[in-house]
């Protein structure tokens, strides 16, 4: 690496952040360790299409027939005897509903021959059967208020399961008496099963209450549909039936095993930035938190490493992943957690430093989209932010009015990558030249 080559090294990270998070030959792998015995193939997710290739590929002609449901950004591709539905996210539509049938009714055909499950982020939008008494619509506002109340991905999905018939363990209940093997990838802080996709095959330890207390924290009781609260409030009160609990004995026939976490792709990464000669540190693959505080935070790091080498030595580069969340101000604005914790990053180190690309971060997610803009991530150096006023551009401002892609966008640092067929949750990357 050059002394001024940081964003060119950054820039040419992309690709090994794509590599490191590829899906296809790790969920291959573990089904040839595995062997398990199935007939019938459910797969949904973003990751959807190279674990079911796998599967089609290591099964063969055991496999009597399935479905696949793939982002609408995604082209349809052949999948053996699989059918394949199209279908929206981060918000249902009505191919979700047309996923959710479908899924329901491959698993109820599985029963007693043996049913695969492969799960990935994104299927909680993409695989829906409403509860009775509740519309499309009605799950269509309340996911976007969700997404933009600031809360994080276990709180909303906590919300999503208890007004769905296919989340929240429910499909292992449409598969009863099984058996189900489901292999999942994470795209949650702390892999947790009963939060990826909404833990369609996982024990759900959360409640009705829960749902209504999390909707409470955030502001929304009065802002989602009144059907919604009537669902919730009948849950709670035992009208309704709970997800099924870690005690119910339909899960002594599932089996639910992790294919690939964040910490895969950190490692992955790890290994090449050694290979350059940086000294690495992983801090964490469960980051969480307000967007713009987190980058506050990895500023104080990134300066402290800098100036003190503490707690480790330059030439350095930080390893992190999870998933921040973004609270929406303006809904008019173009940005996503990446781009919002760069930009954070960035106007708090350009605070202390004016040498220009002395400190460096890439932050971007896996499935390359970054919230509601066509950007993966971004990539920023420090001395950026002059450039930006440069250019006629308030950084705070921007910020502010969560429309940081605008921004960054100008100033040439937004990752384009278009939609991937991944999704294991955000990575970002700091380095620090030598003192």
């Amino acid at each position: 690496m050059e002394d001024d080559g940081l964003l060119q090294y950054l820039r040419g990270m992309v690709d090994h952040v794509i590599r490191a998070s590829d899906l296809y030959q790790r969920t291959r792998s573990v089904l040839e360790r595995d062997k398990p015995d199935i007939r019938i193939v459910i797969a949904f997710g973003k990751a959807s299409v190279p674990m079911a290739k796998a599967a089609v590929e290591v099964l063969g002609d055991r496999v009597e027939g399935g479905v696949v449901v793939i982002p609408r950004w995604r082209e349809p591709v052949k999948l053996g005897n699989l059918e394949v539905i199209q279908a929206n996210h981060p918000v249902p539509d009505e191919g979700s509903l047309e996923a959710g049938e479908a899924v329901i009714e491959w698993s109820r055909a599985a029963s007693g021959k043996g049913l695969l499950v492969l799960v990935s982020g994104g299927g909680s939008a993409l695989v829906e059967k409403p509860q009775e008494g509740l519309t499309l619509e009605d799950l269509t506002r309340t996911t976007k208020l969700l997404l933009n109340s600031g809360a994080n991905i276990h709180e909303i999905n906590t919300v999503r399961k208890h007004l769905s018939m296919v989340k929240g363990g429910w499909l292992a209940k449409h598969a009863e008496p099984g058996p189900v093997y489901a292999y999942y990838a994470s795209d949650v802080p702390g892999d947790r099963f009963e939060s990826i996709a909404s833990g369609p095959t996982a024990p759900d330890p959360t409640t009705y209450s829960d749902a209504l207390l999390v909707l409470k924290r955030y502001e929304l009781l009065g802002k989602v549909p009144m059907s919604v609260i009537k669902v919730l409030e009948e849950g709670a009160s035992g009208r309704r039936p709970e997800t099924p609990k870690p005690d119910d004995p339909v899960f002594r026939n599932v089996s639910n095993k992790l294919v690939a976490a964040n910490i895969d792709v950190l490692i992955g990464l790890q290994n090449v930035l050694e290979e350059d000669g940086f000294n690495t540190l992983i801090l964490t693959s469960r980051l969480d938190g307000d967007s713009r505080e987190v980058g506050k935070a990895l500023a104080s790091i990134t300066l402290e490493i800098l100036e003190r080498g503490v707690p480790i030595r330059p030439p350095a580069a930080l390893l992190l992943g999870g998933e921040t969340s973004v609270k929406v101000k303006n809904p008019e604005g173009r940005g996503g957690r990446n781009q919002e914790l760069a930009l954070s990053w960035l106007l708090h180190v350009d605070k202390w430093l004016t040498d220009y690309g002395r400190v460096g971060l890439l932050a971007m997610d896996t499935d390359g989209i970054d919230g509601n803009s066509p950007a993966a991530g971004a990539i920023v150096v420090s001395g950026m932010s002059k450039l930006a006023r440069d250019k006629g551009f308030d950084p705070y401002l921007y910020l502010e009015e969560n429309n940081s892609y605008e921004l960054l966008r100008a100033i040439g640092s937004t990752i384009e990558t278009g939609g991937l067929d991944s999704n294991l949750n955000s990575v970002v990357i700091i380095l620090i030249k030598k003192i």
